[in-house]
């Protein structure tokens, strides 16, 4: 067997705690997860952790941006098998708020990045959103299937109805309902866009 490098046991040890992490972030939050019980599950070392990360806000920044890397390609895979633009644009929608019911999106992204990481940091991904958002509407106003506006801004206003949506379903007791509800609204939201020769 190869003999391990330096970089390769250091990123190794990397995403050792950043998979840990998730599970513990994802379940307990961040305020309850426990560094040392975190580093013994990963059979490392705090001095690992504050070695790779700094700080537990360091390594939750570090979760986060994998959680959303995660879903931005389940998202794109959505809109690339969509037969397409309406249904590319409404199954990113809805696929997103799917993506509420689960677990650590709920947890992670949905409720304690806004407590633990910076509104920059959040921003920037927000504003990935709504590119691809923008994107997607500007070829539907192209194909004259939605009026005439600006892209970014309708993206950006589509993006905050979605995330406080998401957020809702979230925080509710009955996730499938809330999902249930939220999905037949979007639909209606969304078809008030599109334009009916």
């Amino acid at each position: 067997m190869a003999r391990q490098s330096r970089n390769e046991m250091m990123e190794q040890t990397r995403l050792s705690l950043i998979e840990v992490a998730r599970k513990q972030f994802g379940s307990a939050g961040f305020a309850d997860t426990v560094m040392d019980e975190l580093t013994g599950e990963a059979g490392l070392t705090r001095g690992a952790l504050y070695h790779h990360f700094g700080s537990k806000k360091g390594l939750f920044l570090a979760v986060y941006q994998q959680v959303d890397r995660d879903m931005d390609e389940r998202l794109r895979a959505v809109v690339l098998s969509a037969p397409d633009d309406w249904s590319a644009l409404t199954g990113r929608c809805q696929a997103y708020l799917k993506m509420a019911t689960e677990p650590d999106i709920q947890r992670i992204i949905l409720r304690d990045a806004t407590s633990v990481l910076d509104s920059e940091v959040i921003q920037a991904v927000q504003l990935n959103c709504v590119t691809a958002l923008a994107t997607l509407l500007k070829k539907l106003m192209e194909a004259q299937m939605v009026s005439e506006t600006s892209p970014v801004m309708l993206a950006r206003m589509l993006n905050g109805a979605l995330t406080d949506a998401a957020l809702s379903i979230a925080r509710s007791k009955d996730t499938a309902s809330a999902l249930a509800e939220a999905s037949e609204t979007l639909d209606v939201l969304l078809t008030g866009l599109r334009v009916h020769p």
